[in-house]
This record gives C-alpha cells, sequence and structure tokens, in this order.
C-alpha cells in the first residue's frame, strides 16, 4: 500500500494524460494491488455480513478517471483508490463499508449511509424518532466510540418539517448524512496490519449499517 500511496502522491502533483500514460504500468500494478486488497478485505467482512457474499472487488471499486464534464476542476483523475461494500457495490444506496486510500494522511475506513435519497432520508429519520434509544446506544457501544467518536456529516441548522425543536433525538435527526468516519495516517499504512486493523474497525460499524438498513427496507 505504501507503493501505491507513492503513486497517488505524484500522480497529484502530475495530473495530467501525458504523465499518466508514461506511467500507466505503474498504474496499473497500484490499481492490482487495490483490488486484491479489496478483495481480501470483503472475504473477511462477508464473514460478519453475509449479504455480500455474491459481491466482488472489482464491483465495488471506484473509477480513477473524473467526471469533468460539470466541475471547474477539469483534472482528468482522481487522487485517491476507493471501494464501497455495500448490497450492489459501488454504486449502492444501502449503508455499507468504504475503503478510501488517498495520501497526505487522508486515507479512511468509513461507512454508513451519505446523503441518502429524499425518501430514504425520512425513512431514518421516522426511525430516530420512534427508536432513537438504540441509535444512542450504537453510538454509544464502546467499538463504535473508540473508532469513531460519533456521527460525520452535515447537519440540518434548521428542525426538520413535522418534528419538535425539543424532541430528545433533534440532534440525530438533523443530520442528513449518516456517516462514520477513522482516518489513517500515511505512516500508519505501511506499520500496521491494514487488513485485520480494518476488519476489526469495520466490524464496530455494523450495528450502524444495520440500523440505516432496516429503516429504509
Amino acid at each position: 500500500m505504501l507503493h501505491t500511496l507513492s503513486f497517488l502522491r505524484k500522480l497529484n502533483e502530475n495530473n495530467n494524460r501525458d504523465w499518466f500514460e508514461a506511467n500507466r504500468d505503474q498504474y496499473e500494478q497500484c490499481r492490482a494491488d487495490f483490488l486484491k486488497f479489496s478483495q481480501d478485505l470483503l472475504k473477511e467482512i462477508t464473514l460478519f455480513e453475509p449479504r455480500l457474499q455474491h459481491l466482488e472487488a472489482r464491483d465495488c471499486m471506484f473509477r480513477l478517471y473524473r467526471d469533468v464534464r460539470f466541475s471547474k476542476d477539469k483534472s482528468p483523475y482522481k487522487n485517491h483508490f476507493g471501494a464501497y461494500f455495500a448490497p450492489g457495490g459501488r454504486k449502492s444506496t444501502r449503508a455499507g463499508y468504504y475503503f478510501h486510500l488517498e495520501p497526505g494522511n487522508k486515507s479512511m475506513l468509513a461507512g454508513g449511509m451519505y446523503a441518502p435519497p429524499a425518501e430514504d432520508l425520512k425513512k431514518i429519520r421516522q426511525e430516530i424518532d420512534y427508536n432513537g434509544a438504540r441509535l444512542r446506544s450504537i453510538l454509544a457501544e464502546p467499538g463504535f466510540a473508540r473508532y469513531y467518536g460519533g456521527l460525520s456529516g452535515e447537519t440540518l441548522k434548521t428542525t426538520p418539517k413535522g418534528y419538535p425543536a425539543d424532541h430528545p433525538d433533534i440532534h440525530l435527526i438533523r443530520h442528513k448524512n449518516f456517516t462514520a468516519v477513522h482516518l489513517l495516517d500515511d505512516k500508519n499504512i505501511g506499520r500496521v496490519k491494514l487488513l485485520p486493523t480494518a476488519v476489526t474497525i469495520f466490524r464496530a460499524l455494523k450495528p450502524l449499517n444495520d440500523f440505516l438498513n432496516s429503516a429504509i427496507e
């Protein structure tokens, strides 16, 4: 993974097609390494998340090529590799597990649900209204608190329609994203045993994913 981080660091400094084509062999090797790690990680995740057992890592890995049609930034390539393990793979709208590899201490193990569609967001807020104690207990579990600290992501500054401002779980209902993030330092990518570490951290995320998926399913 350190070799892949090094390639991504160079790509960030030379984000153009000429440099990329001159270094395509290095890219192909790094992509293969990331895909192999993702497949190994997915295999371990399915031990506690059997609904993912029919997935392949290639269905979960995001393309390196950026869609620049509507962006002011015309850089053709992303500066990271990413894979999302959830029912349906990378295009899933279900809660899942995300592995992100990016230099600059921006790698992460994350998950939950990012920017759920309006109807799903409504269902999640209803579930919190009915069963907020369950979500609070999940967020307070030692493993989750240790690795993630709490929910991250954007929240509303106002109160969602239909909920009183003094609702006991209004701080949770105001969330627009229900995500949790554990950052990884570059120096630790090569020092720690990344696979078992990732599995342990993702296992602590499962109760949150179960809560979210149950709400929308």
